[in-house]
């Protein structure tokens, strides 16, 4: 027993050193906790005054960046009109939809229900994508954890604003109008639209968007892009008690809207004329514009090429302001000069011929003059002689610059500011009599050796047209903002440029290229509407071959000259001729067939006169009886009848007045024979012929002045009869 109690006495002694060795190990980490509680806190303490103290201006300054932060308001770009008021170019707000994967109270159970039916309904109004495309689109980001997916997942983008209505009730959407349930999200984004498509695009222009801002790159849109830009406005961000936004600091001037001298229906009809011939002949592009002569107003301007890609038309870059060596269309430029300078005798007769070998240079050549002609003749022949020998001899004798001086005179070279970018004056070469000058001023005269304009050539015709007073070109009209309409008032390069006696000199000369014996554009004469205009042909130069950058290709052989057998041709002219009312231009680039310049922009130019008078833009009437020569009646015509109350009741209940009537015998009708039925109205032949049992076939308008058979001939039951109309 005592052994046992010894035993388990001393088994029982170490159990105090275990418990106080514990305590200590937990005393110890207490401790090392405490210390290091203590560290955090004091680091935390001197992290504080540092902040608060030392740093307290740098983060001052950083907080007043982050809270007061200065954006900019994007400005309401100004609109462009037509002469009629009609929009050319406006801004619209469009709607880009998305959907947030994120939204608090979004229901994903619901949403992966409704897609199917979503789908279905997508693919019905936006046919774009199938039902299964939609259906892949809508489920895809669902494959994603919640965390990765988009807060802005986009399946719509530029809406108009009744679609995104429209959407608003598709299934799943119209759940709820709250978008921490759907998730549905759209944004507002505003764009530049042109109703009416192409329609004189690179005379108007178009625009660019880089960051946010929206400026012009082509056309007026980049000419006046500082008028319709605006002005940007300042916003701040501010705090607010529930949130932070930006508030207005300056608000945002809109731009100035413009009113173009555009008209759209005459715009129209050019561009349908000029489009069809450039399909017809192949050419490689054109060209067309058309002036108000008294006011100078750009009425319709146009520039396509073939689109070799989708088939059809593209509206192509304005090498109306672009310098072409014009051919002959410039004699008229070179005989106005000489006739106010006063050389011109104009009848004076020049030995023709057809090659005649000037200063040294390749013979110049005649295709279609006489052996000789007097100067009123130069301009109705195209000759080249001609105007070689009236214009270089003038000037070899002395300063061969000083055809380029006359011209200044009459201010062909001043600058128009019409609006229209790029635009260029004329370019006439310095003359150097040791370096070829003699040589160049001859091609001068009649076309070549020079860059014109289209814009210029037809703003001298314009002049010429009206009566010598050389009205500036404009494309705008009027500018309108807050402060009021600004009219750009009609402005002259020279008033006048040259003598209303000299101009209607020339007009003459112009006329009979259409209306004279030798005239080269004889195909265009036309009693409704008499047109003036000139011809002209030119070779096209070869060009350095460039990459598609628009650089020179490095050790490419280049021979200079021009290609064999293609060429620019141009019609310029005005109309009506006696009281002219516009001008006219068209250039075709490299025409295939037809390729002359009367057969392709001449045809042009008369079919868009025509269609203006047949609309009463031309100083006329609609109404055809007015407009029609004196010795025709305007009395109408009265169809044969049987029955005579017909007449009466026109005469008294319309007031007809006097008329020419066709009296007719009633005509007896039996069975398969030809009844006679002349004179009478279609009707009442039709009824007569077919209650004999036969069958009518007619041509014509107006009353039956022939039958064939004859009258009284018996033929087999449903026999053919041919009645012949006619008004005369």
């Amino acid at each position: 027993m005592a052994s046992s109690s010894s035993s388990s006495s001393s088994n029982a002694q170490p159990q105090p050193v275990k418990n106080k060795t514990r305590r200590l190990h937990i005393y110890g980490r207490y401790v090392l906790v405490s210390f290091l509680c203590l560290f955090l806190t004091l680091c935390c303490i001197l992290m504080l005054i540092k902040t608060t103290c030392v740093d307290r201006d740098e983060w001052m300054r950083k907080a007043d960046s982050t809270f007061q932060k200065v954006d900019t308001i994007m400005p309401m770009r100004g609109e462009i009109f037509a002469a009629d008021g009609s929009l050319l170019a406006t801004n619209l707000n469009y709607y880009n939809i998305g959907i947030d994967f994120r939204a608090s109270r979004i229901n994903e159970l619901e949403y992966l229900a409704s897609l199917d039916s979503l789908a279905d309904t997508l693919a019905v109004y936006y046919p774009q994508k199938t039902r299964q495309q939609w259906h892949d689109l809508l489920y895809a980001p669902m494959q994603l954890p919640k965390k990765k997916r988009s807060r802005s997942y986009y399946i719509l983008k530029e809406i108009p604003f009744e679609e995104m209505v429209r959407v608003r009730q598709f299934p799943y959407f119209k759940r709820s109008t709250n978008s921490n349930h759907t998730g549905l999200v759209t944004s507002r984004v505003m764009r530049r639209r042109y109703p009416y498509g192409d329609m004189a695009s690179f005379s108007i222009g178009r625009v660019n968007e880089y960051q946010g801002r929206i400026h012009g790159y082509s056309g007026l849109e980049r000419a006046l892009d500082t008028l319709l830009y605006g002005e940007d406005g300042l916003k701040q961000k501010t705090v607010f008690t529930r949130g932070e936004i930006y508030w207005p600091i300056k608000p945002a001037r809109p731009g100035y809207s413009v009113t173009t001298t555009i008209d759209i229906t005459i715009q129209d009809i050019l561009e349908y004329e000029l489009g069809k011939m450039l399909l017809e002949s192949r050419a490689r592009w054109a060209c067309a514009m058309i002036m108000e002569v008294a006011t100078g107003d750009i009425k319709a301007i146009t520039n396509l090429e073939p689109d070799t890609v989708h088939g059809g038309l593209l509206e192509a870059k304005n090498r109306l302001v672009e310098g072409i060596e014009p051919g002959s269309v410039i004699k008229v430029i070179s005989m106005a000069s000489a006739l106010e300078e006063g050389y011109a005798h104009v009848n004076q007769v020049y030995s023709i011929g057809h090659s005649y070998a000037y200063a040294g240079g390749k013979p110049i050549t005649d295709t279609h003059s006489p052996g000789s002609l007097p100067v009123s003749r130069f301009i109705e022949y195209s000759s080249n002689i001609g105007m070689t020998k009236l214009v270089a001899h003038h000037y070899e004798g002395g300063d061969l610059n000083g055809f380029r001086t006359d011209l200044y005179k009459l201010g062909f070279f001043d600058r128009f500011r019409t609006g229209m970018a790029y635009e260029r004056s004329p370019y006439y070469p310095t003359l150097d009599p040791k370096a070829g000058g003699r040589v160049n001023l001859s091609r001068m005269a009649y076309g070549y050796a020079t860059q014109v304009p289209p814009l210029y050539t037809c703003a001298f015709y314009n002049m010429v047209a009206n009566g010598g007073r050389f009205v500036r070109p404009r494309l705008v009209k009027a500018i309108h903002g807050p402060d009021g309409d600004s009219i750009i008032p009609v402005s002259y390069v020279r008033d006048p440029a040259m003598t209303p006696e000299n101009a209607a000199i020339l007009r003459g000369m112009i006329h009979e290229v259409i209306w004279g014996e030798g005239g080269t554009a004889k195909n265009l004469r036309n009693d409704i509407v008499e047109i003036a205009g000139k011809t002209g042909t030119s070779r096209i130069a070869r060009e350095y071959p460039r990459d598609k950058n628009g650089k020179k290709i490095p050790g490419v052989k280049f021979v200079p000259g021009y290609l064999d057998n293609v060429y620019t041709v141009t019609f310029c002219g005005f109309f009506p001729y006696e009281n002219p009312k516009y001008t006219c231009i068209v250039v075709f680039s490299a025409p295939v067939y037809p390729r002359g310049a009367a057969y392709t922009g001449g045809v042009v130019m008369l079919n868009t006169a025509l269609k203006l008078y047949a609309r009463g833009m031309l100083n006329n009437s609609t109404n055809l009886t007015d407009n029609l020569p004196e010795h025709v009646t305007k009395q109408p015509t009265f169809y044969g009848s049987h029955d005579g109350d017909r007449y009466s009741v026109l005469r008294t209940d319309l007031n007809v007045g006097s008329a020419a009537v066709l009296r007719a015998g009633r005509a007896g009708i039996a069975q398969n024979v030809v009844p006679d039925v002349r004179g009478l109205g279609i009707r009442e032949a039709l009824v007569a012929i077919e209650s004999s049992g036969l069958v009518v076939n007619f041509t014509g308008t107006g009353y039956v002045t022939g039958i064939s058979p004859a009258p009284g001939t018996r033929l087999l039951p449903g026999g053919k009869v041919t009645v012949t109309l006619s008004q005369n």
